[in-house]
């Protein structure tokens, strides 16, 4: 469990990746499902982010406008496992074992931390990822619905490969030091440990895995972040070339 890809690249679950290496087309139905299933999700991200809007025209404040957004976000973000299923049932063709972490990690932090954690709702670092997940997703799935109608607008493409750049390191600070503002709260509760002796012998220190999760974004972190930036060299400036040749 480690860096989400808030703001980032995540998989392209083998569909719409409008990448130069050709990749199996889904049937029809299938192709009706995913268009549906993006749609959707758009949509939800949508919801979330005009929430967002209208809570802090309403407030005059951005300070705990998460509870303006909890129950959608919640709910799509939990929504997302369904990609792990799609990959699984070969309905799209990428890795069950990365889309499943991506999706895991981010369904880690809403409800292992922040909804766990009522103590953290309260924190800027929690608007931090939630906006940074929010544009992701919006052009993300944006992305999987033109891409697979063979209708992509260039600009979703463009943002798609470039606002990362902004978004990712956005989104991870926020992951950081909501995780840090739960670690006191974690440690005086005991919130998901389990202490020996018991009937299993086994023990487990919640406060720190936490540590460990935060841990593993310095390695983690750079590699995703170099690898969508060559993702974003290589599929703009292939985007160049064909638009030349034409």
């Amino acid at each position: 469990m480690a860096v989400s890809g808030s703001g980032g690249s995540r998989a392209d679950n083998g569909y719409g990746s409008q990448q130069p290496r050709r990749r199996k087309a889904p049937g029809a139905l299938a192709t009706a499902y995913l268009v549906l299933y993006n749609v959707v999700m758009t949509a939800g991200w949508l919801v979330i982010a005009v929430g967002l809007v209208r809570a802090y025209l309403a407030k005059g404040s951005y300070h705990s406008l998460y509870y303006s957004i909890e129950k959608p976000l919640k709910f799509f973000q939990t929504g997302a496992l369904l990609e792990i299923l799609h990959c699984a049932f070969g309905v799209v063709p990428s890795s069950v074992v990365l889309t499943a972490f991506q999706v895991m990690s981010r369904v880690f932090l809403t409800w292992a931390v922040t909804h766990s954690v009522k103590e953290v709702q309260t924190e800027d670092s929690v608007l931090l990822f939630v906006v940074a997940w929010t544009i992701t997703e919006i052009i993300r799935y944006s992305f999987y619905t033109f891409s697979l109608l063979n209708h992509l607008p260039y600009l979703i493409k463009w943002a798609r490969y470039t606002l990362f750049i902004v978004l990712y390191p956005m989104g991870v600070s926020g992951e950081l030091l909501t995780i840090y503002a739960a670690l006191p709260f974690v440690r005086q509760s005991g919130l998901y440990s389990i202490s020996l002796p018991n009937k299993y012998n086994f023990s487990f220190d919640y406060y720190t895995f936490l540590i460990l999760v935060m841990i593993s974004y310095i390695p983690i972190f750079p590699q995703l972040y170099f690898h969508m930036l060559h993702q974003r060299r290589k599929v703009l400036s292939h985007t160049e070339e064909h638009k030349k040749s034409e």
